[in-house]
């Protein structure tokens, strides 16, 4: 098992999203940078994610969802209607992938970004460098342990 922090606008698709439905798999989608969709592609069924909530009042890890089905075609690609359509995706070989998620639990309280970087062992964590505006990262099981 693998662990990773996704970013996403609540907004959009929070940890609320998933709470309300447990059980149902939510299609991660959107995600249109290349080194993110590599993340994606190599999730397996299983995998645990941070969902971190941002572009909102509240800036933070939220919670914790869980892989249900691994990559395959992003559907927002082909959707002219889609904020996320590609016309140049083509349909026999396309760009962007999803994967879809499931429920596990909202943390008690939301771990702001000043919270995680007062954490020393967290002091090499992706989203805590200078710079780092992916969607999806890795997260070391030290990390995740922590």
């Amino acid at each position: 098992m693998a662990f990773w922090l996704a970013k996403t606008e609540p907004a959009e698709c929070g940890i609320e999203d998933f709470e309300r439905a447990p059980a149902t798999p939510i299609a991660w989608v959107g995600v249109r940078n290349y080194q993110a969709r590599n993340y994606l592609k190599t999730m397996v069924e299983g995998d645990a994610v941070l969902v971190y909530h941002s572009s909102c009042k509240l800036i933070g890890v939220a919670g914790v969802v869980r892989v249900t089905r691994t990559a395959y075609p992003d559907p927002t690609q082909f959707d002219s209607s889609s904020p996320y359509h590609d016309p140049k995706s083509p349909a026999d070989a396309p760009r962007w992938v999803a994967v879809d998620m499931v429920f596990e639990r909202r943390l008690p309280e939301l771990l702001t970004l000043d919270a995680l970087r007062a954490l020393p062992a967290l002091a090499q964590m992706p989203l805590l460098q200078r710079g780092n505006r992916l969607s999806v990262m890795p997260v070391t099981a030290a990390e995740w342990a922590h």
